[in-house]
């Protein structure tokens, strides 16, 4: 048996889970972009960290890369199971067709796994939808969780594609917003580090955490 699956996220940089085989490459018709709730890895319900899943857009691409697991089903079984808990705020799972720089019509691999989200606030309870540049900022730059700093998430992204060549002009210009925020926070002591536009518990529905959170994202 054979398992591919597309990352895009804290993935390229973190797989963990075993694997045979790393490509880097693209999927085609979906762009990347930071309206999923995360509340258990880097930010929490009273304050949710925003992380990335990706939105259907006709002539779009996302660069990341495709991990492949081989062997038997033990293997892939524990790969699942692994993924299925650290994705747990994806409420889908798409299959793909994944292509290699330099060959843009036919695909490298067929039958890609990827975690994606409904973007609707009704049906999907972690999907935040789109906010503004400067309220997203505020929102990555404040939010911690048991993994770390949401704005780490983001940094870490930023570099993860910087290293494999296609960096993301939504990413980066994310991130340098961010800095921003942070630079005028370091400026201001004692400041409020709590979005003022954050409603007070939006998540208190999903209490109690996890108690599986994964220390990866």
């Amino acid at each position: 048996m054979v398992l591919w699956v597309f990352s895009y996220g804290s993935l390229i940089w973190n797989p963990g889970f075993d694997f045979d085989e790393r490509i880097v490459g693209f999927i085609k018709g979906y762009r990347r972009v930071f309206d999923l709730a995360c509340i258990d890895h880097r930010g929490t319900p009273e304050n949710p960290a925003r992380t990335c899943t990706v939105e259907a857009k006709d002539g779009t691409v996302c660069w990341g890369a495709a991990y492949c697991v081989r062997g038997n089903e033990e293997r892939e079984k524990a790969a699942m199971q692994y993924l299925e808990r650290r994705e747990c705020e994806y409420d889908q799972k798409t299959i793909v067709n994944f292509y290699k720089e330099g060959d843009t019509l036919e695909p490298a691999v067929t039958g890609v796994l990827v975690f994606t989200s409904t973007p609707d606030k009704e049906s999907n309870k972690y999907y935040l939808g789109p906010a503004s540049l400067e309220d997203m900022a505020m929102q990555i730059a404040t939010a911690k969780g048991p993994c770390g700093n949401n704005r780490d998430y983001l940094f870490l992204l930023e570099k993860a594609l910087r290293n494999i060549g296609h960096e993301d002009d939504y990413v980066t210009e994310l991130a340098e917003e961010v800095r921003k925020v942070l630079e005028s926070l370091e400026e201001k002591p004692g400041a409020n580090l709590i979005p003022p536009s954050s409603p007070s518990k939006p998540f208190a529905h999903l209490l109690p955490l996890q108690e599986t959170a994964v220390a990866a994202d």
